[in-house]
């Protein structure tokens, strides 16, 4: 057994949707992406593509989340609360294809489950986790990174199955042909959260607005087409994003990078990122 807690924790509903709120707002840059999530879908589990697992301290407090879905994400988890979510996930069987989130508690939560779900195709220990609330002093923003037109998804494509396949190391267009990812992008390019910058018909700088609330955004799948790397597209082309982040979507503009990519921590350092924390990955 991994610990008693787990009779402490539950299946969250419609009804524990301002408690989860709560717990989420208080680090709303690290909880971006279940918090985004819950914005738009709540906590009902089809909408939300997973379950929502809360676990309560003594007092009956909710005080810690775990999105349960394609990935698995603890949330303000303490040990208790990690011990609590591994067993629950033990029990249940690994229906995810990653754990991702704060690096301490993901830690402590792979240790738990990697004898029973191990091993991994790749553990990330360490991926910093950066922020930006002005736009770049340093970095001119390139005013050919804009938004991708609907009509332009086809010539986006290829940027991001080789921008996945590079970040993840398996193509999103395995299994079912890439039709999941695909509506992925097509969602991302309709809301007007993708961003590009195209050269003759061919994307060279691309990066989207992933996940969103008022509070914090986070931006994702940066790439830069490999003859066009070590030019600078990826500073000027951040600029560029980061402006339109913080001018139209939220105050605190966020990102995780894998500490080796010394490169692009470099460059966003440049832009004006910080380094506030650390995220951790495990990919099956």
């Amino acid at each position: 057994m991994l610990g008693s807690s787990v009779s402490t924790t539950r299946v969250l509903e419609a009804p524990d949707l301002e408690d989860a709120l709560d717990v989420l707002d208080r680090d709303p840059v690290a909880n971006a992406f279940v918090a985004a999530r819950v914005h738009v879908a709540g906590l009902d589990p089809w909408r939300l593509g997973g379950e929502m697992w809360g676990w309560y301290d003594d007092g009956g407090r909710l005080e810690a989340l775990c999105y349960a879905g394609a990935n698995l994400v603890p949330v303000s988890a303490g040990p208790e609360a990690v011990r609590a979510f591994a067993e629950r996930a033990r029990r249940q069987g690994r229906r995810c294809s990653s754990i991702v989130g704060p690096a301490e508690a993901t830690a402590e939560l792979w240790a738990l489950l990697e004898p029973g779900w191990g091993p991994a195709r790749e553990v990330r220990g360490c991926q910093p986790l950066m922020t930006i609330t002005e736009p770049s002093a340093g970095v001119t923003a390139d005013p050919r990174v804009r938004r991708v037109r609907r009509d332009e998804i086809e010539l986006l494509m290829p940027a991001c199955v080789a921008m996945f396949t590079e970040e993840v190391g398996v193509s999103p267009m395995a299994g079912d042909g890439g039709l999941l990812y695909r509506a992925r992008v097509a969602e991302l390019v309709t809301g007007g959260r993708a961003f590009a910058r195209f050269e003759e018909g061919r994307v060279v700088f691309k990066a989207e607005i992933g996940a969103v609330t008022d509070r914090a955004c986070q931006i994702q799948g940066v790439w830069v087409a490999p003859d066009r790397r070590g030019q600078g597209l990826s500073e000027t082309g951040m600029a560029a994003v980061v402006e339109h982040a913080l001018r139209e979507v939220a105050p605190v503009v966020s990102l995780y990078v894998n500490d080796f990519n010394l490169p692009a921590r470099a460059a966003y350092r440049r832009v004006g990122f910080q380094e506030v924390g650390a995220f951790m990955s495990i990919l099956f």
